[in-house]
């Protein structure tokens, strides 16, 4: 487990969204009063930010969820395994919105799990 951990952290801070291609800051993606729709933000836009910015989705993405479920803890290693792969499925799946490639990965997790 723990050496899993560090391999998907590694991945995480040695490699950059996507390679040789101009990252746009997620403030681009506001509206004139500073909000950013994240019902409408595509995998693409996710791909195309910082990293940073990326990891600050996934977590706000990940509180969002857990509060739906109305869940008041956080389990850590759990939430970057799942940012990691919401950004390789994302890569690979420009045109869909990230809600729909979370709910996507959640059933995939849900499938996994019930086996």
């Amino acid at each position: 487990m723990m050496k899993r951990l560090a391999l998907v952290l590694a991945a995480m801070l040695s490699a950059p969204l996507v390679p040789a291609q101009a990252q746009t800051e997620l403030s681009a993606y506001a509206d004139k009063n500073g909000y950013v729709n994240v019902q409408k933000l595509t995998c693409g836009q996710l791909a195309g930010t910082f990293q940073e910015d990326a990891n600050f989705l996934g977590i706000w993405y990940s509180g969002w969820y857990n509060g739906l479920g109305k869940k008041s803890s956080v389990n850590l290693p759990r939430v970057k395994e799942g940012i990691h792969e919401l950004i390789v499925y994302c890569k690979a799946n420009q045109g869909s919105t990230i809600i729909n490639a979370i709910d996507v990965l959640l059933k995939a997790e849900k499938a996994r799990r019930a086996q």
